[in-house]
């Protein structure tokens, strides 16, 4: 092999290389959300250190929907990403007692939850373009009800949690 055919076979190999790192570095940046589960505040449904994977365009063209499985920066700490459950709406009313959440004065339907929730919050006013986040395991969950900054602003969302992926495969819902 000639000094030139190496140097074309080795300068193909790098194009190879950059053109992969490259597609990697963009899908990573605007279509998926790659995040690992820093708590036990979603248990059962995500375990701690569980992988997941999330949809950057899910809220491209349409509004999250209450229940959705949300990856998104800390609202106190925005270097940290949160997964959490959303519960109330711009412009609704968010209270727990009684071992419920009632959103609007209605028990909230939360058939994902395994545990009755502890203690008496609220009543939390949701503002305009903001909603109001908690884990599936509500006794040991730091979320809307403790954050100092209350409320996950639309723009703090990363995207939509669609699967788990370590340790095992599992769609979320």
């Amino acid at each position: 092999m000639t000094k030139r055919a190496v140097i074309k076979e080795i300068l193909e190999w790098v194009g190879v290389i950059v053109a992969a790192l490259v597609i990697s570095f963009s899908v990573n940046s605007f279509i998926i959300v790659n995040a690992t589960v820093p708590s036990s505040s979603m248990e059962k449904t995500i375990m701690a250190h569980d992988r997941i994977v999330g949809s950057r365009l899910s809220y491209l063209f349409k509004d999250p929907e209450r229940g959705d499985i949300i990856i998104f920066r800390n609202p106190d700490n925005e270097e940290v990403l949160y997964i959490k459950r959303l519960i109330g709406m711009p412009g609704e009313t968010v209270e727990i007692h009684d071992g419920s959440v009632f959103v609007d004065g209605s028990v909230l339907y939360e058939p994902y939850l395994e545990v009755t929730t502890l203690g008496e919050f609220g009543p939390y006013k949701v503002p305009e373009g903001c909603y109001f986040m908690m884990g599936d395991n509500r006794n040991d969950s730091a979320d809307s009800r403790y954050w100092t900054h209350t409320y996950l602003t639309r723009g703090g969302i990363v995207g939509k949690a669609q699967f788990r992926y370590w340790p095992k495969i599992k769609k979320l819902k």
